[in-house]
């Protein structure tokens, strides 16, 4: 399928969670990112067509690197991945213009179903 994701949060164990999820479903991790200026990096050097972006994280938390990133490219495709309890700061990330949000604990088919949805593919 060809289709990059770039994985970023700051737990070990959900980011070994994601990546086999995507994995299992043919797309290709490039990246893994513990924080936002990690996850900024990577985006520029990699350009991955889908960005998995947890909201709470350590240095730059996931709105602000969400603002940078559609900076950088205004048609980032990401998916912003949450804990139940965050609904506020979902709303803020999907005005703010991510794709879609996720809600851990992950749904497989949920995580698969976002990506698709964002890149506009069955």
């Amino acid at each position: 399928m060809g289709i990059d994701v770039l994985i970023v949060d700051d737990l070990t164990f959900i980011k070994m969670v994601l990546r086999d999820l995507v994995e299992k479903a043919g797309f290709r991790v490039v990246g893994e990112a513990s924080d936002g200026l990690e996850a900024l990096a990577q985006f520029e050097d990699k350009r991955p067509d889908v960005v998995l972006l947890d909201i709470t994280m350590p240095k730059m938390d996931g709105l602000s690197t969400l603002r940078k990133m559609l900076e950088i490219d205004p048609n980032a495709n990401v998916i912003m991945c949450s804990a139940l309890g965050q609904q506020q700061l979902i709303v803020q990330a999907i005005q703010l213009g991510a794709k879609d949000f996720i809600v851990k604990p992950f749904r497989p088919e949920r995580v698969i179903a976002s990506i698709k949805k964002s890149l506009n593919i069955e």
